[in-house]
């Protein structure tokens, strides 16, 4: 058999291989005027390779589907259910038996998928893998559309500049900040305090927040991979 150099490369620590990182987003919803439908998927699927990038772990790519509570309509998703079973888990068993691995990050760029976490500790034990699933890029970014995922669109490349004003309109938009839609903002606290203050506020693009948004998430995912290996310490090198 091949003796595979692990401690080979730009890499935390040679453990690192055993640790594996995937995104998860959604592709199909709503995202105004500026953003594409797939804007969750694609600021998830960055993250998850950057960070593969700064730590060594193994990017495994986005899953295809995702999620959402039954009250927010503005894309199309799937049950929780299926995503865990039909989506989730073979895509780790797969990843476990080809890639020997022991652990993974669940990068998160949907506040839909957050109900994914109360099916990990089953998942964990069925597959015998720990997984974290990291949540920050929704805890960070505020209302859905709006300054923050439209900020960390625009450094990203995702923003059409032609179209911010018309974005901005939010009786034209109501999934921006979920302003116009009223049974969510009935139901969920959160979703009512943003569209409060969007309201408020308006909408600002701004590549300083954008940035400080991607380096926190970044960050975060990093910290999250290091205490995998048991790890705070500097870089291997």
């Amino acid at each position: 058999m091949v003796q595979l150099r692990y401690e080979s490369g730009n890499i935390i620590s040679p453990e690192v291989h055993q640790i594996g990182i995937l995104a998860l987003g959604s592709h199909l919803e709503n995202h105004g005027a500026a953003l594409p439908i797939d804007t969750d998927a694609k600021i998830a699927s960055y993250m998850a390779l950057e960070a593969s990038f700064q730590t060594g772990a193994k990017f495994l790519g986005v899953l295809y589907a995702a999620t959402e509570f039954p009250y927010i309509k503005h894309g199309i998703h799937i049950s929780v259910e299926e995503l865990v079973e039909q989506q989730l888990k073979p895509t780790l068993k797969s990843a476990k038996k080809c890639l020997q691995l022991e652990k993974i990050v669940i990068v998160n760029g949907h506040g839909g998928n957050v109900p994914v976490k109360d099916y990990l500790k089953d998942l964990e034990e069925e597959l015998d893998l720990k997984i974290v699933f990291n949540n920050k890029i929704v805890e960070i970014e505020g209302p859905h559309a709006g300054s923050g995922e439209l900020s960390m669109g625009m450094i990203l490349g995702l923003v059409d500049e032609r179209k911010l004003k018309e974005h901005c309109n939010i009786n034209e938009y109501g999934e921006v900040g979920m302003v116009g839609f009223t049974e969510a903002r009935a139901k969920d606290e959160g979703i009512e305090k943003g569209a409060q203050l969007l309201e408020k506020e308006g909408i600002c693009l701004d590549p300083v927040l954008g940035q400080s948004l991607i380096d926190k998430a970044l960050t975060s995912i990093e910290k999250d991979v290091r205490k995998l290996i048991g790890s705070d310490e500097e870089d291997y090198y």
